[in-house]
């Protein structure tokens, strides 16, 4: 791991910082840069995920599909928790713990937009960071590949009817309009764009001018997740330091959720017998979340003022501290596999 995603979740805190202390002290600048919008989309935020994106859709070899058929029961497992399970439990515990436990600590209108912004991360597996995921727990490279193509392809067509169903269960009011243009606009067309890309940079077998792209893109990646840090935060500042607790009623099931999804995967992987190059990189694409996707849709939808955004911001707080944690596990319980 390089030094951004080493300390990632330390320059997401530091971000949060400098958003609340930057959005009290120059409010005016913050809300001109919330009125730039077109469509429900902001322009300055969706520039800022597409320069996260577009990288991450580059490292994407679609010819990898070629091999879906091998060593099927790590995909099924992982589709089965990423399509079928997960989110649904997001679904599920967002409402228990907003609309029951915390709902004397927060109003109605909020407690909507936390379950919206737990629900759209729930729905959106992990396409970027589950390689350094694999790598650190010994994953086989070409099977995690395999397994984002299919998941990228996948969440092309199932994220918008899940997250709108999950959505109108919770009483959410969804735009099907605006849903569909998001997906489109974070997900359909950076994929065409990263493997056009990555196609033109591969011309006469030249893996050198790939490799050295990807160098060079991925540390602006990292830049445009936190200037979105910054700007979300910024945009919220009142409400956060009226409000500090919310953060941490947000993590709560957030972390309950990781946990919880990794270890029905990983138990079920030691169930099927699965090698552990194999079953670790299936649970961690099953855990982890694509919340570029994420904040982006959240965005669109609720604002960037809504609660729902500021759910995806701690998520990104949260998730990096906590995959690491579960590396640690999977690397420490690698003889329970064959």
């Amino acid at each position: 791991m390089g030094v951004f995603e080493r300390y990632l979740s330390l320059w997401v805190g530091l971000c949060i910082g400098a958003g609340v202390l930057l959005g009290n002290w120059l409010p005016e600048q913050f809300a001109v840069i919330a009125a730039l919008e077109w469509a429900h989309v902001n322009l300055v935020v969706a520039v800022l995920i597409w320069v996260m994106i577009y990288p991450m859709m580059v490292q994407i070899d679609f010819t990898a599909l070629k091999h879906v058929r091998e060593k099927p029961k790590g995909l099924a497992l992982t589709l089965v928790v990423n399509w079928l399970i997960k989110p649904f439990t997001m679904a599920a515990l967002g409402w228990l713990f907003f609309k029951v436990f915390f709902a004397a600590l927060v109003d109605p209108q909020s407690a909507n937009e936390y379950i919206a912004g737990m629900i759209l991360l729930g729905v959106a597996p992990c396409t970027a960071m589950v390689f350094v995921w694999s790598q650190l727990t010994k994953g086989d490279p070409n099977y995690t590949l395999v397994q984002v193509s299919v998941n990228d392809i996948i969440m092309i067509f199932a994220f918008a009817p899940i997250a709108a169903f999950l959505l109108g269960v919770n009483d959410i009011s969804v735009p099907w309009q605006t849903l569909v243009l998001s997906v489109l606009l974070y997900v359909l067309l950076p994929l065409v764009a990263g493997a056009l890309t990555r196609r033109q940079l591969q011309k006469h077998h030249s893996g050198e001018r790939l490799q050295a792209f990807l160098a060079t893109s991925k540390p602006w990646s990292v830049v445009g997740l936190l200037a979105t840090v910054i700007l979300l935060f910024g945009f919220q500042a009142e409400t956060i330091l009226l409000q500090p607790q919310t953060i941490l009623l947000i993590a709560i099931p957030l972390l309950i959720q990781t946990y919880g999804i990794f270890a029905i995967a990983y138990g079920a992987a030691k169930a099927m017998k699965l090698p552990h190059n194999i079953a670790a990189p299936a649970c961690m694409i099953s855990t982890s979340n694509f919340f570029e996707l994420a904040v982006a849709v959240a965005i669109s939808l609720f604002g960037l003022h809504s609660g729902a955004a500021l759910a995806m911001v701690v998520g990104v707080l949260v998730e990096v501290p906590v995959m690491l944690s579960l590396v640690w596990f999977a690397n420490r319980t690698r003889h329970w596999f064959a």
